[in-house]
């Protein structure tokens, strides 16, 4: 049986009730695998390439990874806060450098590290936004090219479809109504986290992701998960969306 190690931030976290509707990729991924596969979920609120790796926590995942496991690395968000020295990186320097120590780690053991670009924000274009992916996109794709390591381009693939959404986009994030759930009570405008449907669905682009890398990658999958997300994919979501966001 492979395990899948996720190395990232709060986008993919295992959540609790506690953070309920919240919740990340990594909590709904094991709906695409095969049954004799499995996630172990390392990933943490708030953590860049930096902090992960001062925090000791690939360390641990280093411990328990064996060969011909898998290692997610999926990193962008935090590392882009230029404002926070304990999270920042630049993108042209320590995030490539850090990269490619994660990646270094799963190698030593024999393990395969996947590359995953940073999930979009709900609201990217918007030239008023805080932060922006534009530079660790580049520096993730040029790191995977060095190192020969394979990449799914969740930030593109993303990014396409909160554009062909539109509005109903908001289904995919914490968009939570006032007075509905008690850890909320004044509701909740997130464009970065996401919904127990978001999670799923951007899951599925990772499926995706993992089918056309083919070979070892795309038999992590569940017998006809292929197929589904790369036929069936778009239109899937856009009806959940829409079921979900016009209620």
């Amino acid at each position: 049986m492979a395990v899948i190690y996720w190395a990232a931030d709060s986008t993919v976290k295992q959540n609790t009730i506690l953070t309920y509707p919240q919740t990340g990729i990594g909590q709904v991924f094991h709906r695409f695998l095969s049954p004799e596969h499995r996630v172990e979920n390392h990933a943490e609120n708030g953590r860049s390439t930096k902090s992960f790796l001062d925090e000791g926590r690939l360390a641990l995942i280093y411990d328990r990874i064996t060969a011909m496991d898998f290692l997610f690395i999926q990193f962008g968000h935090n590392d882009e806060k230029a404002a926070d020295p304990a999270r920042y990186t630049d993108p042209d320097g320590e995030f490539k450098d850090n990269l490619e120590r994660f990646v270094n780690a799963a190698r030593n053991k024999n393990a395969l590290p996947v590359l995953i670009t940073p999930l979009t924000r709900r609201l990217y274009r918007d030239p008023k936004a805080e932060f922006s992916h534009e530079r660790y996109l580049p520096a993730m794709k040029e790191t995977a090219a060095r190192l020969n390591v394979p990449l799914i381009d969740l930030c593109a693939m993303s990014e396409a479809l909160v554009d062909t959404l539109g509005e109903d986009a908001k289904a995919l994030y914490l968009h939570v109504p006032a007075n509905i759930h008690p850890h909320f009570p004044e509701g909740k405008a997130d464009n970065t986290h996401l919904s127990p449907l978001g999670a799923l669905v951007f899951g599925g682009l990772i499926a995706k992701g993992l089918s056309e890398l083919g070979g070892e990658y795309r038999a992590l999958l569940s017998e006809g998960v292929p197929e589904f997300v790369n036929e069936h994919y778009d239109q899937w979501a856009a009806t959940l969306c829409k079921e979900k966001y016009h209620g």
